[in-house]
């Protein structure tokens, strides 16, 4: 809508991927060693990055969820998208992270300023038809993504998605070089959480929505360079990449207009 009323925007570079779900305990032991379930320690949480040189991309967890959940996020009919979440006690079995490799304009079709939205849009159908439809996640266990299988059986992880799962090959509904960044991440995973990539580590699919598609952009004055006294700001004009950082972007934009109308 913003677009079609003359808002300049531009695409902009995001990250698209996977969830991972590991034990909690086993994310607790890798984490804090012999002081793991110490009654003072939270569940543990992790952030992982990762530089494939092979593709020159960034891997990254993204969203960590501690002693939590991966829930339903899709925002269209027919496309599916995961997203994950902790309750106030973090207290459940699994933990779980968003799994995911840097893409930008130059991966996207088209001339279009919302390409990287269409973009998101084709992978998440892909998804939704991939899962059997009724928005059950596809799901596939760590071991057999590397090595290129539809998984048949769960081990000892259990999916959280509430909505169910459908066994599933990530290959059909990520781009290739997603699911071979993902792959080049593990082994570095690996050595620095033991356990990280266990051959039961449950992916469900798919997680696109690591940031806005666009930037809405603006000027010194934080202002649209469009439109007087429009402020784009946080994750969706593509000022954020979660929410503190959304936060203090919404504080600098306040600062300013606080800054222009005050003398008034």
């Amino acid at each position: 809508m913003l677009s079609d009323i003359g808002v300049f925007m531009e695409p902009k570079a995001f990250a698209i991927g996977v969830r991972i779900e590991h034990p909690q305990e086993m994310i607790n032991v890798g984490q804090y060693g012999k002081m793991a379930n110490h009654p003072r320690l939270h569940a543990a949480s992790y952030n992982l990055t990762y530089q494939s040189r092979a593709l020159n991309r960034g891997v990254y967890s993204f969203c960590m969820c501690p002693g939590g959940v991966v829930v339903a996020a899709a925002s269209e009919e027919k496309r599916l998208v995961s997203n994950g979440m902790s309750y106030h006690a973090r207290d459940l079995e699994n933990s779980n992270s968003a799994l995911v490799v840097t893409v930008g304009p130059y991966d996207f079709e088209g001339n279009s300023v919302l390409k990287g939205m269409e973009f998101q849009r084709h992978y998440e159908a892909l998804a939704y038809k991939v899962g059997g439809g009724e928005y059950k996640a596809p799901v596939q266990l760590l071991g057999d993504f590397m090595n290129d299988r539809k998984s048949s059986k769960l081990g000892a992880v259990t999916p959280s998605y509430k909505p169910g799962y459908e066994f599933a090959d990530m290959r059909e509904c990520l781009p290739k070089f997603v699911v071979d960044g993902i792959k080049d991440s593990i082994k570095n995973f690996d050595r620095k959480i033991k356990g990280y990539g266990r051959q039961d580590a449950v992916l469900p699919g798919i997680k696109t929505r690591t940031s806005a598609p666009v930037k809405i952009t603006r000027n010194e004055n934080l202002e649209s360079i469009s439109i007087s006294g429009l402020y784009p700001c946080g994750e969706g004009a593509g000022f954020a990449g979660g929410i503190v950082s959304a936060a203090v972007d919404g504080i600098k934009v306040a600062e300013r207009i606080i800054s222009k109308y005050k003398p008034l």
